[in-house]
């Protein structure tokens, strides 16, 4: 099978045509107590077929590439039920850097290199006393081609290196996770140091009292709120459509003015580097979010099409599976620094049930994970349990400062951040 047969059959059949093909592959070891429980080698493929024809959008995926004439068929069948779409058409080649933004030639499906991931990580965890749960390490290659009838062909190849530990001292537990696209920026003492220190230091835990605090979100807290809320409210789809809590507010003051919140998909820190998105647009650098102004939305092409406005690169694909839907590449937090902890504020590790966030008012209610008192630069007593409430969209209009160093989560580069007078409900 090859991916100029595809483009020539269904050239005959429909108006256009877009073909994405990725395979690849992985190694896992997953972690019980101190040992490798189980460890796999996997491979896989998979093919994505979109058809256009009268404007009316078919799509169809195998992860089976010899049987690309049923998938070519079904997307075509599955066209006929759709609504028609002005649509003006597949973008067509750029000129472009052909050399990968985000592949390691060191990381590869290799034993020796995950067990070392392993080592260094239980390494990093005797820094406190607990025991080892769970967790685990993955190291994946995979390479992608999108093509369509335009004449738009491009190839690229990513890497991905993913960490995870699970630690409990008493009923105490820790967690720490990490990730990257090359084995030098991936953190496993980190991890192993993280997890073991909410764990051991978590059990002398005191209660808090309902009040109102300034807190401070560690990078991963911060951005299970902003996934819930915020994101979803920059994209144009959930605008048009009347689900966004940003659909009347462009060019308005929507965040502290001295902040910034930027999609650079070029950062070198960010694991979603690119130089197309998920149909192949050209991407750049956009401020949603400049200087507390609401500046820009997100839209694939459908979407632009179908609402009259320009497509801005934001098509993303999390899978083999199916149609690109919109996103972001590295969305960054930006704006003066700070040492966030200086003064008496609540640190905040993680956050459970920001899924639960209202993405249209931002209004949220959650459980703390890992809290502590802080102040003079450091955490100081743990806090047993609390909720935080509050609004997402106010909380952005009321930040203090954020610290000079980031963590990369995915999608996401962040800061750790303080925010003032904030409600927490606790049980003391």
């Amino acid at each position: 099978m090859s991916v100029d047969k595809i483009l020539k059959a269904a050239e005959k059949l429909v108006d256009e045509v877009e073909i994405c093909m990725g395979s690849g592959h992985a190694l896992s070891a997953d972690l019980k107590r101190r040992q490798i429980e189980i460890g796999t080698i996997s491979e896989g493929s998979g093919l994505v077929i979109r058809t256009i024809k009268d404007g009316k959008i078919g799509i169809s995926s195998t992860d089976n590439k010899d049987a690309w004439q049923q998938c070519l068929d079904a997307a075509i069948a599955s066209g006929k039920f759709s609504d028609p779409v002005d649509w003006k058409g597949l973008p067509g080649p750029a000129t472009l850097p052909k050399e990968p933004l985000a592949c390691d030639p060191a990381v590869k499906a290799d034993p020796s290199i995950a067990r070392d991931l392993i080592t260094r990580m239980l390494q990093g965890a005797e820094s406190f006393e607990a025991d080892v749960t769970g967790g685990g390490v993955s190291l994946s290659r995979s390479s992608h081609i999108i093509a369509n009838s335009t004449g738009l062909w491009y190839e690229t190849e990513e890497t991905h290196v993913s960490l995870s530990l699970e630690m409990i001292a008493e009923q105490s537990t820790g967690f720490e996770y990490d990730s990257a696209w090359n084995l030098k920026a991936a953190k496993p003492e980190f991890v192993g140091e993280q997890a073991a220190f909410f764990a051991a230091t978590g059990k002398d835990g005191k209660e808090i009292e309902t009040g109102t605090y300034d807190i401070i979100l560690s990078p991963t807290a911060l951005s299970h709120l902003l996934e819930a809320t915020f994101i979803p409210a920059l994209s144009g789809r959930n605008v048009h459509t009347g689900r966004s809590f940003f659909a009347d507010k462009m060019g308005e003051e929507v965040m502290d003015k001295r902040f910034s919140l930027i999609d650079d998909p070029f950062d070198p820190r960010g694991t979603a580097n690119c130089y197309w998105d998920g149909e192949g647009m050209p991407v750049h650098k956009t401020a949603f979010i400049n200087q507390g102004i609401l500046s820009s939305f997100a839209y694939d092409l459908k979407t632009a099409y179908r609402y009259g406005v320009k497509p801005t690169g934001h098509a993303v694909r999390t899978g083999m599976n199916g149609a690109p839907g919109i996103g972001n590449h590295n969305l960054i937090l930006s704006g003066p620094t700070m040492n966030v902890m200086d003064d008496d504020g609540v640190y905040i590790h993680d956050l459970i049930g920001a899924h639960t966030a209202n993405p249209m008012s931002g209004d949220f209610s959650v459980e703390l994970s890992g809290p502590y008192h802080a102040s003079g630069g450091s955490l100081g007593t743990p806090i047993k349990t609390g909720m935080l409430s509050g609004n997402v969209f106010e909380m952005l209009k009321n930040i203090e400062g954020c610290s000079e160093e980031t963590r990369t989560l995915e999608p996401l580069i962040l800061p750790s951040t303080r925010f003032s007078g904030v409600s927490i409900v606790g049980r003391a």
